[in-house]
């Protein structure tokens, strides 16, 4: 067989081989809903069992006929199911919901959701109506000028319920992560500082922290996302940004100084992370894929 033909089979197995594994990669990414209106901007766990995991998610909409928060249920290797509620009651509508977190204690019925503009809806979930009740409006403290927020969440730190906010950061301007305490019983965040934050991947139209969440021990994961435009393409990575914890009486921020993706993807805009304890969780993220729609993939899980 003549070099030619032997150099004309390796190129086709080769490129047989990489479609093959193209596709069991592609696999592991779970389509939940086409199209705009279904991008997933935040998301939180309300349900865990055996081989099952049920997340609350917002959508960014700006529209009345379009949804703000669904439920979404991963069971098995199955493609998830897609659970659309309602605002109960006759409220306005919020307007670019960027994130979701569960509150700690109240986990699986109260969530406060955050808006682009730093507007927070105090929730509660009445999953057996499939319909959300809004507790209470308010709004972060001493918001700077174009500020656009893409995170939030809260954890309970020593004793404290500490609240984590993030502006997302564009290109050269940085994100910027803020910290506070939270007292649930006025609507009152305490701010006590802020860092900047740049990350190294992606490098081109680059949102620097999409999404965040911290671990009980203190540990803020980010994730940060390219948006070239509604038809991509796409990059995300998936970060161990730093530390909080109490340095005397204060909370203190520990910024990982050399950052590098714990995972980086292709194709995808990561706009929402959420952390599942126990053996068969890991974290999860989920998309805001513009005209692509939203996918979930599972970091670490056995599925």
């Amino acid at each position: 067989m003549s070099r030619f033909f032997k150099l004309i089979i390796n190129i086709v197995v080769l490129a047989a081989l990489l479609f093959i594994s193209q596709q069991v990669w592609a696999q592991n990414w779970r389509p939940v809903r086409g199209g705009i209106p279904f991008g997933i901007s935040g998301m939180a766990l309300v349900g865990q069992q055996i081989n099952s995991l049920d997340f609350l998610v917002v959508h960014d909409n700006k529209q009345k006929n379009q949804g703000r928060l669904a439920i979404i249920r991963i069971k098995g290797k199955n493609q998830p199911e897609y659970f659309p509620l309602d605002w109960q009651g006759n409220i306005e509508l919020p307007i670019d919901l960027e994130a979701l977190t569960s509150i700690p204690g109240k986990i699986n019925s109260s969530f406060i959701a955050l808006s682009s503009s730093g507007k927070a809806y105090y929730i509660r979930l009445e999953r057996s109506k499939q319909v959300i009740s809004l507790i209470k409006e308010f709004n972060l403290p001493e918001i700077p000028q174009g500020s656009n927020f893409e995170a939030f969440a809260l954890q309970n730190i020593e004793g404290k319920l500490v609240a984590v906010w993030a502006h997302r950061g564009e290109g050269e301007q940085p994100a910027i992560i803020y910290w506070g305490t939270l007292d649930l019983a006025t609507y009152q965040i305490t701010p006590i500082g802020s860092a900047n934050l740049k990350v190294p991947f992606p490098s081109g139209n680059i949102r620097h922290i999409s999404d965040l969440k911290v671990d009980p021990a203190g540990i803020i994961y980010i994730t940060s996302a390219s948006d070239p435009g509604n038809d991509g393409p796409f990059q995300s990575g998936v970060y161990v940004a730093g530390y909080l914890g109490f340095r005397g009486n204060k909370i203190a921020w520990r910024q990982n100084p050399q950052l590098f993706p714990l995972y980086r993807f292709d194709y995808h805009k990561i706009e929402a992370i959420e952390l599942v304890p126990g053996a068969e969780g890991g974290a999860i993220v989920a998309t805001d894929d513009e005209n692509l729609g939203s996918y979930v993939y599972i970091l670490g899980g056995s599925s």
